[in-house]
């Protein structure tokens, strides 16, 4: 199902900005969505936001209006713009692939089959 690579993790203080980005490669089946998910230590792992193969979006409820999730399909990259950072974002960020149809619609790591190794994101107060 090929190899996602996430990039662009890093510490801001709160309020700042990060863009992350998740480059996709090697794939030889039609991914139908594209997702960020996060986890912290001792959590489990919840979805951020994700992108289907024709635009559509979901976010989750904490990060609505502070993070926008896009696609570059021509380079098989994945983004997602981070703003008014706050220190509950603190995170190990990453890029799932889904390969059903619909999966954007759902945040939830069942949905996705493809995943990246993760990039640290920390915001400190």
């Amino acid at each position: 199902q090929g190899q996602l690579v996430e990039s662009g993790g890093g510490s801001v203080e709160s309020g700042g900005s990060l863009r992350l980005s998740c480059a996709a490669s090697g794939n030889t089946y039609v991914r139908y969505c594209m997702a960020w998910f996060r986890q912290t230590p001792g959590k489990e792992r919840e979805g951020v936001a994700a992108i289907g193969v024709n635009g559509r979006t979901t976010y989750a409820h904490p990060v609505r209006g502070r993070f926008t999730i896009s696609q570059d399909n021509g380079a098989n990259t994945l983004y997602l713009q981070m703003s008014s950072l706050k220190p509950e974002d603190t995170a190990k960020y990453y890029c799932a692939a889904g390969f059903r149809p619909g999966c954007e619609l759902l945040l939830l790591p069942s949905a996705f089959s493809a995943w990246g190794q993760g990039t640290l994101v920390t915001v400190s107060s």
